[in-house]
């Protein structure tokens, strides 16, 4: 390299410490079911009298279901039974609840009701909720025989009340910097083991590194035909300029084109030499990469050069992109009259067919 002294700045960012919060809000969901077996005894109990089922946890919290065949009072439960989800627990705070309360035959196939679900937050002032009529009487007399019974399935889900947690990133891991020490190691020379003469100039590389990224670095200094300049670590690059070469370099330490601040002047010029040389030794991403900076970069002063590069290198996507902008009458007039449109016409004799034959459809 001409000069090695100067540090590479990473081109990555560091990841900022992050923190988040999380709303945490559990539930926890059972069913119970309640079983009134010889349900024929329990008829004509009595208005305001209960038969209980046994507690069941869920939550945290003790529950039981409360049944009144009779009614659970004479002005508002008129021949209707009532049925009532009770928390037997005493509770010091809200608890928020959705439940069902529905009757079922005892084998639990026949649906006696369909009720919906409830929304209801018990609280130490009410700790019952339900249906004061919950089912009329008369559907449950018929066809009854001392043996028939009814069973009360509850579906109870208790919702705790939400908190937030902090969650920190605690481990602050930066971006992947492999490029970044590659090409360090690259601008020192450190390790190198091989060197390039291009136009007068020395480069210092690693034969493994060019091997591994490049199929034609790879023949070149490992295959059976490797070359005999490997032999003494110096090898000559003959037809590239030695600014083509160190960016052919740089992406091969990087997988990246250096800064557009290094093509401020000639910038097409330099992609279009850039992907001969990425052509030439097999950098297929690097090629590719060349070719959507010149299609980005395509006007009427470049657009015929960069039709022969693409014909020759077999662009296509590259080559079909410059045949349509130069394909309207308008456009073309201005192309015929640069130099490159010249060289196209004295190169790509076929190009020029195609391009004719596109212009005249256009009409």
């Amino acid at each position: 390299m001409a000069s090695n002294s100067s540090p590479v700045v990473p081109n990555h960012v560091q990841l900022l410490p992050e923190m988040s919060s999380i709303c945490f809000t559990e539930s926890f969901t059972a069913t119970h079911n309640f079983k009134l077996v010889n349900y024929p005894m329990l008829d004509g109990m009595g208005v305001g009298k209960c038969v209980r089922s046994c507690e069941f946890s869920v939550g945290g919290y003790k529950w039981a279901i409360t049944f009144y065949p009779d009614g659970s009072d004479e002005v508002n439960c008129a021949s209707s039974a009532s049925a009532f989800l009770l928390c037997v627990s005493q509770v010091k705070e809200d608890v928020r609840t959705k439940f069902s309360l529905n009757m079922l035959g005892v084998d639990g196939k026949v649906q006696v009701t369909n009720l919906g679900v409830l929304d209801h937050t018990f609280t130490p002032a009410t700790f019952d909720w339900g249906y004061q009529k919950f089912v009329d009487k008369s559907k449950l007399k018929p066809s009854l025989n001392v043996e028939s019974g009814y069973l009360i399935r509850c579906v109870l889900t208790v919702m705790k009340e939400p908190r937030t947690e902090v969650k920190r990133n605690r481990f602050n891991v930066p971006q992947p910097n492999l490029q970044d020490h590659l090409q360090q190691m690259w601008k020192d020379g450190q390790g190198a083991d091989l060197t390039f003469s291009v136009g007068g100039q020395m480069f210092n590389a690693h034969r493994y590194l060019l091997a591994a990224r490049s199929p034609v670095f790879k023949a070149q200094l490992f295959g059976p035909m490797k070359a005999k300049a490997t032999q003494t670590q110096s090898i000559k690059i003959d037809d590239m300029e030695p600014s083509i070469f160190e960016d052919l370099l740089h992406f091969v330490y990087t997988d990246s084109l250096p800064e557009d601040e290094h093509y401020k002047e000639g910038r097409m010029a330099k992609f279009q030499h850039l992907l001969v040389a990425a052509d030439r030794y097999g950098l297929e991403r690097l090629r590719l990469l060349c070719e959507s900076k010149l299609w980005e970069g395509i006007d009427v002063e470049t657009v015929a050069t960069t039709l022969v590069l693409a014909e020759q290198h077999h662009c296509n996507d590259l080559k079909e992109a410059c045949v349509e902008f130069m394909a309207p009458r308008n456009v073309l007039q201005v192309v015929m009259a640069t130099d490159g449109f010249k060289h196209l016409v004295e190169s790509c004799p076929m190009v020029m067919k195609e391009l004719l034959d596109m212009v005249s459809r256009s009409g």
